[in-house]
This record gives C-alpha cells, structure tokens and sequence, in this order.
C-alpha cells in the first residue's frame, strides 16, 4: 500500500466529518474510506454517504491502486514545545508504517486530542514520552485497523419472513 500525505483542508474536513473509529486518552483517529469506481477512480463519500466533489475533482485524484493519505493534528495548545510535537508527529508516522499491511486505503486523521502533561515529562523529548507514546499508538492503530477492516464487510440484508 502506498502512503502519501493527506493535503488541503477539504480532505482533513472531510475525513474528521465522520466519525472517529478509535480514541485513546490522548488520541483520535478518524477515517473516511475511499470506494473504487469501475473506471479506476476513487470515490470519497462524506459521512452523510453524499459525494464530495470538493476531493475528487482535486489535481491529485490520478488512479490507485491502495492509496492511504495520512494526515497529523497537533495542536500547540495540547503540546506547547516543538520538539514535542516533531517526536508525536515522528511516533505517529512510525506506527502507521508498522500497521500498513493492517489499514484500509483512504484517508486517515490522527490527532492529538488531550494535552501531554509537562509535569510528567519535564524534558521535551524523553524516554518515557517516547514509551507513553509507542504503547497509546501501537494500541490505537490495532484498534482503529479492526475497525476499519470489521466495517468494509457488507452486512447481510434481513430474511423477509
């Protein structure tokens, strides 16, 4: 599969639209699955299940085969110093590689949704922010991969009786 970022502000409004398919107590991850039309295209669907034009007529939307657009969020406000947010940024990007084989393509959103206490973490980039970080990302990718896979199975309509 091939991951390329996620770019524009109608795709992250797009992706974190939907509803978000794994939290963890400092993380959210959203995922907006992309459908692939008999053409070669891909079709992105709002959370309303409506085509949203706003992604498929971008310059990017060349035919692929599994594509995963990545997109990060991390506000200041939640990790105030730089060298924080490079290490979550860094963490996150590591952990989608390990789970690639795992994810459905689409577009995903992970974002920092709780700040990371300073107190806890004096050092901007320590030890035991980066093991905090590995172990709520390892399980929050598992979980989101589950998910994501559980929900691309179809359902089977009801027998009318």
């Amino acid at each position: 599969m091939v991951l390329t970022p996620l770019t524009g502000a109608a795709r992250f409004e797009s992706a974190m639209a939907v509803r978000p398919i794994a939290r963890s107590a400092h993380f959210m991850v959203h995922h907006l699955a992309t459908t692939k039309l008999s053409t070669g295209h891909n079709l992105a669907l709002t959370a309303s299940g409506a085509v949203d034009d706003s992604v498929n007529n971008s310059v990017d939307d060349r035919p692929e085969t599994s594509a995963l657009r990545l997109g990060l969020v991390v506000p200041k406000r939640h990790a105030r110093r730089s060298v924080t947010r490079t290490q979550v940024k860094t963490q996150i990007r590591a952990g989608i590689r390990r789970h690639l084989d795992q994810l459905v393509a689409g577009d995903w959103v992970v974002r920092l949704r709780a700040p990371l206490d300073r107190k806890l973490f004096p050092s901007a980039r320590s030890e035991a922010l980066a093991a905090l970080l590995h172990v709520e990302i390892e399980a929050l990718l598992s979980d989101a991969a589950r998910r994501a896979r559980r929900a691309l199975v179809p359902t089977a309509p009801a027998k009318a009786i």
